[in-house]
This record gives C-alpha cells, structure tokens and sequence, in this order.
C-alpha cells in the first residue's frame, strides 16, 4: 500500500517544494489557474508575475505550477 499510494505523492510533493524553491527572476511560469507570466518579484510567499507589458500581479507561491523556461535558458519549442 505504501509504495503504491503514499510514496508517489510524497515524490510529488518533493519535487513541486524544490520546484517553488527555485524560482529565480525572468522565470516563465504557468499558474495552477493556467496564467502564464514571468517572474519580476519573489518574496517568502508572494510571486509577482508580469503578464503584459507594465501589467503585473502578485500571486501566492503555492499557486505557480510549472517552469515553462528558466531564465538564460533557451525557448521550449512548441
């Protein structure tokens, strides 16, 4: 039952902790809610992402659910 049920969620939790950990300005990332922004302020528990030009918003760590590109980091193809 362990390594069926809670090993993998706790893997998952693990990863998504490093994952917020390491978020780094002009970060592209996705939020939970499907926002894409790039990161233009952190804080212990707030990210603020800017969305548009001179348009940002300040969402909860928490809510960012992937890295679509790190900063430096060459442009995903889609």
């Amino acid at each position: 039952f362990y390594f069926l049920m809670i090993r993998p969620q706790q893997k998952k939790q693990k990863e998504q902790k490093a994952m917020l950990s390491n978020l780094a300005y002009g970060d592209s990332v996705m939020t939970t809610g499907g926002i894409y922004g790039k990161v233009s302020g952190l804080a212990e528990t707030v990210v603020t992402l800017e969305i548009a030009d001179k348009v940002r918003i300040k969402v909860s760590r928490a809510a960012i659910g992937t890295i679509i590109n790190k900063a430096g980091a060459p442009a995903p193809k889609e």
